[in-house]
């Protein structure tokens, strides 16, 4: 027969469409044609598939080859496909058999040696070709990942030969068993513990994670900021199943995945210097950004006010919505982020107000303009702000009990409790509540419901921030255990809301007296 057709995978953006790899032998002059809208990656393919066809002693027909990457319009980048191609040249010049191609998909980027390189998006591929039933084969050195899908089969083959030799059935290749989960779901080596006083901050985190809110902390340096957002992974329960593909998939695309991570809740911290599209993704062909990234996990942003202000605006849309619209010219995706936000800064430009060493010299004006370069938009979508304060010698050196404080596991339990609350009820974390779901949800008792009036008014609260302390107090009655949101739950919601403005004014003093309920 002089016509193959042997299937592969694209990537757009979380999908990876089926593509038909049409290979038709015909008289004529010599050459290979690869239509079908092929990017650079894809036509160059010609002569590494006949460099690798004659290294593994094939013959290489001395006809005119066109390769058809089905749907056209579709467009087609990277070295995946390859070993489609070699494989459909095969099959057309009867060197192999064509039957056996029906039964499997293939990807990889070939060698000249014929040897098959690792490519990106593979766990993507293998969960977009679940449903047709299909095995999969792949390199050696991506089938790791593409094993983790739950009734998938994958082959692992570290050539062409061995891909050969398989679907001539002499040498069948091994079937990939997936990498066995971590025994913990958070990030090993870090503990809640670790973190000496800072009661009201490790209260704070408790609440975020709980509720899957947004968190500022503010503070001089070396008070503990980074340490506290380290820790929240350790206090979020473990991914599901379903939730951990989707985690993998987004890092498998960006060519980031670890096996050995499975399970994981992501963390990332990029550099303050990060570019708009380093956080929310883009590019001529799209990849998931920072925000991406750490979806269903924690994105920790240090030194807040440093980032140029158009990198911070594009997390406002992801934070309502949980996921993030990428447009180009001609090619548009979608990528999931429903992530926390966890964001750090020093309350001035030195890092010392407010220290009781009184080495702060910043003027009132430049303390203003610092906090200045963080947009009130942004802010408004901040769940809980908090002070970090230096800790006295006495804490720093103490190693009793009270100092160090509970250990993750202990929080993680009271979490888990207070997210299976939160889930019997709409069926997703108070974060993430809609306005239209918040009188269902939000059960407040009328004391409390005046409380949280008093506070709009007095602190010109906006409608966003006046949602979303509700949605606070409601987690923390959650924690509590309490159907009703009361006036212990609402008042200590109200101390979270607050932002010093820089002008020695604290916007969102709590209406309450005294501290939080958790830590008074």
């Amino acid at each position: 027969m002089s016509l193959a057709v042997v299937v592969s995978r694209a990537l757009t953006g979380m999908e990876a469409p089926a593509v038909s790899v049409e290979v038709h032998l015909a008289g004529g002059l010599p050459g290979v044609q690869v239509v079908g809208l092929p990017e650079a990656e894809v036509r160059e393919s010609r002569d590494r598939v006949r460099a690798a066809l004659q290294t593994a002693h094939f013959e290489f027909p001395n006809r005119r080859i066109t390769v058809n990457l089905a749907p056209a319009d579709l467009p087609k980048e990277s070295g995946r496909f390859d070993l489609p191609i070699a494989l459909g040249i095969l099959a057309a010049s009867q060197q192999i058999p064509a039957a056996a191609l029906e039964r499997h998909e293939f990807a990889g980027e070939l060698a000249l040696t014929g040897e098959l390189r690792a490519v990106r998006g593979a766990l993507a591929m293998v969960l977009g070709a679940r449903p047709d039933g299909r095995a999969f084969v792949l390199p050696r050195a991506s089938a790791a990942e593409a094993a983790l899908v739950p009734g998938a089969t994958v082959y692992a083959a570290g050539s062409l030969l061995e891909v050969c030799a398989h679907l001539k059935g002499t040498a069948r290749l091994p079937a990939v068993e997936p990498v066995a989960p971590p025994p913990s779901g958070g990030a090993s080596g870090v503990d809640l513990a670790d973190v000496r006083g800072q009661h009201l901050a490790k209260r704070a985190l408790e609440i975020a994670a709980a509720g899957g809110h947004s968190m500022l902390l503010s503070g001089p340096p070396g008070a503990g900021k980074s340490m506290l957002a380290q820790r929240l992974p350790t206090l979020l329960p473990p991914l599901t199943e379903s939730e951990a593909l989707e985690v993998a998939a987004i890092a498998s695309i960006a060519g980031r995945f670890d096996p050995s991570r499975w399970r994981e809740r992501p963390y990332r911290s990029p550099h303050h210097t990060a570019s708009p599209v380093a956080l929310c993704g883009g590019g001529g062909h799209p990849r998931p950004g920072e925000i991406s990234l750490a979806h269903r996990g924690v994105l920790f942003l240090d030194e807040l006010p440093e980032w140029e202000r158009r990198a911070l605006e594009v997390l406002r849309e992801p934070i309502e919505s949980g996921v993030v619209h990428i447009a180009r010219a001609a090619r548009q995706a979608s990528f999931p982020a429903q992530f926390q936000l966890i964001a750090a800064m020093n309350p001035c430009p030195c890092g010392w107000l407010g220290h009781a060493s009184g080495r702060c010299r910043c003027t009132p004006e430049r303390v203003a303009g610092y906090r200045a370069r963080i947009s009130g938009p942004l802010i408004d979508r901040i769940d809980l702000a908090i002070d970090v304060p230096a800790l006295p010698p006495a804490d720093i050196a103490s190693d009793d009990g009270e100092a160090r404080g509970e250990p993750s596991a202990a929080v993680r339990a009271r979490v888990i409790v207070a997210r299976e609350r939160q889930i019997a009820r709409p069926g997703t974390l108070n974060a993430r509540l809609a306005v239209g779901e918040l009188a269902r949800a939000v059960c407040v008792d009328p004391a409390a419901q005046a409380l949280a009036q008093r506070a709009m008014a007095r602190f010109g609260l906006s409608a966003r921030g006046y949602h979303r302390m509700l949605k606070v107090a409601r987690t923390i009655a959650d924690l509590a255990g309490d159907d009703t949101v009361g006036p212990k739950a609402m008042g200590e919601a109200v101390g979270y809301r607050r932002f010093d403005d820089g002008a020695g004014r604290v916007a969102g003093e709590p209406a309450v007296t005294g501290k939080p309920a958790a830590v008074r």
